[in-house]
């Protein structure tokens, strides 16, 4: 064992799910009913969102994996439960395949009108589902040079999570569809390099004096050092179908951080590459989900993603016993055998011809391990 202390990587997990009518199987407003009964149990780890059909949960701050398990596991257990005494059902899906945003509601909050008068169409057309991964951080200079290294395998983990093949009634051709519809946002994508937290900050604080922003967390980027807690936060990812793919993206997003720690700690760094070289394996990974290849940069070659993430398991290998994660790490192999969720989305599609069916299955994936 080593004599690095990795207790301070904490994990706290937030998903969004949709709301759905089990008659039409489109998305519903549930006008924040599962909210206001989900708080009665859950406190505030059940948040409403900008559109009436998105129910937000996040977790306790986990102390590993197992934690984080159980956390998610019940969270989505409580709401499936609230959202059935209601007569709704509840799924997890980048996108929904055939719903349409035009009728959908906007939550009656100040930050939500404030958000759509500013960014317009493109703000209510952003009905999509995301997963969140906070990992915690002994101090925000740790914070930004492991934000920074970070980067470099956020397409390999988002591949792995791709489960938004449909948007508005059409296959799209992409497996994760959710992030072209957040791409109209601004600050969005893949952050760039900062030299040190004070540069991070420096650019922050310019946002909000010439008013671009009014706070950090209009900075909606695929991963960023929190504002206001000591984590850094993942959030490239699709809301996975089912809970052990959130755990194990969850446990592999604590690994890099953990590995890119014990790097630091030896004087090592990991190669720092342009933002513009990841977003090229970010489209990949967005169109092709785990079935194309991904770019090394080291090798200045194409390479299959599966391949890279069998790879980026090993690199990560030697600190995951000590993390106690090697259970939901080892899960990632079985997701690159059975596909990712949007894999399975279209295989079910293409067995039936029918966006219902594919509703159905994902409301019926929900609950399972």
């Amino acid at each position: 064992m080593s004599s690095i202390n990795y207790r301070h990587f904490t994990l706290g997990v937030e998903e969004e799910y949709m709301v759905l009518d089990p008659h039409t199987r489109e998305l519903k407003s549930h006008e924040q009913k599962i909210v206001i009964e989900g708080q009665k149990i859950l406190k505030d780890k059940v948040k409403a969102e900008m559109h009436q059909a998105v129910v937000e949960v996040g977790t306790d701050i986990c102390k590993d994996v197992d934690e984080a398990f159980k956390d998610v596991a019940g969270l989505r257990g409580n709401i499936a439960e609230i959202a059935g005494n209601l007569g709704l059902w509840i799924g997890a899906s980048g996108t929904h395949p055939f719903s349409h945003w035009h009728s959908q509601l906007i939550t009656d909050h100040d930050r939500y009108h404030q958000i759509v008068n500013e960014l317009q169409e493109a703000a209510r057309s952003n009905l999509i589902f995301g997963l969140h991964v906070h990992v915690g951080m002994e101090d925000r200079k740790m914070a930004i040079h492991i934000a920074n290294s970070a980067r470099y395998f956020l397409p390999h983990v988002y591949a792995l999570s791709t489960n938004s093949p449909f948007w508005i009634g059409r296959k799209t051709g992409y497996k994760s569809y959710r992030t072209k519809v957040f791409d109209k946002f601004p600050r969005t994508g893949i952050p760039e390099y900062f030299e040190g937290i004070e540069a991070h900050d420096n650019f922050v604080d310019l946002l909000i004096k010439t008013n671009c922003i009014d706070n950090a967390k209009k900075i909606w980027w695929d991963l960023r050092v929190h504002p206001f807690f000591n984590t850094v936060e993942f959030r490239i990812c699709d809301v996975p179908m089912k809970i052990q793919e959130t755990i194990a993206i969850a446990a592999l997003f604590q690994a890099i951080c953990a590995k890119l720690y014990k790097l630091r700690n030896q004087n090592m760094n990991f190669i720092m590459y342009q933002r513009a070289l990841i977003n090229e394996n970010k489209w990949r990974a967005s169109r092709y989900g785990i079935e194309g290849s991904l770019i090394d940069f080291g090798k200045e070659t194409e390479v299959p993603t599966v391949q890279l993430i069998k790879e980026l398991l090993d690199f990560v290998d030697d600190v995951v016993d000590e993390l106690g994660s090697r259970h939901a790490i080892e899960y990632v192999l079985k997701m690159l055998e059975a596909g990712t969720g949007a894999d399975r989305q279209l295989q079910v599609y293409q067995e039936t011809d029918s966006l219902v069916s594919v509703v159905d299955f994902i409301h019926d994936q929900f609950l399972l391990l």
